[in-house]
């Protein structure tokens, strides 16, 4: 897939795509523009893996507990999220809009051994292909996203019956403008400035119709918050953040 295919796409907005792309090289930087998500990410991946294990029935013991599954990260950046999913022994493939975090996926992944399938595509094409997956993870990219309708029904197309998918993503309140905007991106400078618009956040509802629209079946959200002295927590809190996981029948 030709990256000028990929950016012509419904759902991709171009700007975005340069405006992630532009940080790849500092993606993998724990101190760096992505230091919030390398926070976030051991909340993520025991969320994730929770929810999988509950769900295929595998067992919580295992190391590799998601073997035998095939997975795919959605709008991966440079493989924050697919570099666990393989470890923990799915067969992982990941997707971005930006050919520079692909590359810098590709890098990482080969300089710790691990083979990820990574491809500059965008979500309709990849399901054109007729390739399904297991379990489907799309964490803080539906804010991002230009044809909303187009990417859920790629999503939907690309989820194997009885798959999950994982979404994260900030929900539009005046909470989520004072922590995601104002606070993180303007004033302790966590995230890039301009990473988001608040406008384009979704709310657990808005979330829900859009995968049901899309064939899917949305569970309840599940918070993401951040507490003095504890750190970020998944609970019931989903003034600023939230996961929705969706399985499709």
């Amino acid at each position: 897939m030709s990256t000028a295919h990929a950016a012509g796409a419904a759902s991709i907005n171009p700007d975005e795509a340069a405006f992630f792309g532009a940080l790849a090289g500092d993606w993998w930087n724990p101190r760096g523009a992505s230091a919030m998500l390398h926070r976030i990410t051991p909340v993520r991946v025991a969320h994730i893996r929770a929810a999988a294990v509950a769900h295929f029935g595998l067992d919580a013991k295992s190391r590799r507990p998601l073997a035998g599954l095939a997975a795919l990260d959605v709008g991966c950046g440079a493989g924050l999220m697919a570099e666990p999913l393989a470890r923990m022994g799915a067969a992982v493939t990941g997707i971005d809009a930006a050919p520079e975090n692909i590359d810098a996926a590709r890098a990482h992944a080969d300089a710790g051994g691990l083979a990820i399938a990574y491809h500059c595509i965008a979500v309709e094409d990849l399901a054109d292909s007729g390739e399904q997956f297991d379990l489907i993870t799309c964490l803080e990219v539906v804010e991002h996203v230009a044809g909303c309708d187009a990417f859920f029904a790629a999503i939907a197309r690309l989820l194997k019956p009885g798959g999950l998918a994982m979404f994260s993503t900030p929900n539009r309140t005046a909470a989520s403008w004072a922590v995601v905007i104002a606070g993180a991106e303007y004033v302790i400078r966590a995230i890039p400035k301009g990473a988001h618009d608040w406008q384009r956040f979704f709310t657990p509802d808005e979330l829900s119709e859009a995968l049901r629209h899309a064939g899917l079946t949305p569970a309840e959200p599940a918070g993401l918050s951040w507490r003095p002295g504890k750190g970020f927590r998944v609970g019931s809190d989903v003034s600023v953040n939230y996961f929705m996981a969706a399985a499709k029948g």
